[in-house]
């Protein structure tokens, strides 16, 4: 007789940008998967439930079982919180905002799922990068996501140069963000360090009644005022060649 324990499955669920219904952002394949689920990996509990009540009122709280992972979370622990999936048990990841493993800490748990033979579903749901990519009318078929530039100005205006220079050699578009308290001084950064031609992208509040998004060139960015203080950004620039005259890519997108 085989008494081998089937394994769980690493969801991968998806939760609003922000304060916003998240019916009007989420799929129905969300709220199904929390209906059945109740062992979590979250970055903040508190605001872990606070997503899981907002999309299903009716989940009995007291029945939920969390696993804090972020930047203090010992890698030791990250066994420990797959074990639910090796007995059996589905686990839900759950990002603080947008897409789990993108941009996220969630990325070291999908990677010990795969190598413990455990399936991950990811499931649909908002990501700011793809929106502010979709958004800015920059080249849809080459894009680099590069995180978060230095802290450092001149560190960081070495980047914002390097990158420009990418761009143009490329005809790559350059996604970066920022810790939201510090968008406004990254913004003045930028635009010392770009060249009046290349083309800006600012995402901000994506999905959000506030939402703000626009793409300019960088002279023209510096006679626009936008206050982006606390509120989450997405950055893009684009150099483009003379010749070129549109910031797109002609080419059609199978994906």
């Amino acid at each position: 007789m085989n008494t081998k324990t089937s394994l769980g499955k690493l969801y991968l669920i998806p939760v609003t940008m922000g304060e916003s219904d998240p019916m009007d952002v989420l799929p129905q394949t969300v709220k199904r998967a929390i209906e059945l689920i109740d062992y979590y990996i979250v970055e903040n509990e508190k605001t872990a439930r606070k997503s899981i009540k907002a999309v299903l009122p009716e989940k009995k709280q007291s029945e939920l079982v969390l696993f804090a992972l972020n930047k203090h979370t010992d890698a030791k622990e990250h066994l420990s919180f797959i074990q639910p999936l090796l007995e059996g048990k589905n686990v839900g990841l759950m990002s603080e905002a947008g897409c789990p493993g993108v941009a996220d800490p969630g990325a070291v748990i999908v990677k010990l799922a795969h190598e413990k033979g455990i399936q991950v579903i990811p499931l649909v749901g908002p990501s700011s990068i793809l929106l502010a990519m979709m958004a800015s009318g920059m080249n849809g078929q080459s894009f680099t996501f590069n995180g978060y530039l230095p802290i450092d100005k001149s560190d960081k205006k070495s980047a914002l140069k390097n990158l420009e220079k990418l761009s143009f050699d490329k005809n790559q578009s350059q996604i970066f963000i920022e810790t939201p308290y510090r968008n406004n001084k990254l913004l003045e950064d930028i635009l010392q360090a770009l060249q009046p031609s290349t083309h800006l992208c600012i995402a901000t509040d994506i999905t959000l009644p506030t939402e703000y998004i626009k793409t300019l060139r960088a002279s023209d960015w510096k006679k626009t005022k936008v206050d982006l203080h606390n509120r989450p950004t997405i950055f893009i620039i684009h150099k483009l060649d003379r010749k070129s005259t549109r910031l797109n890519s002609s080419h059609t997108n199978y994906l």
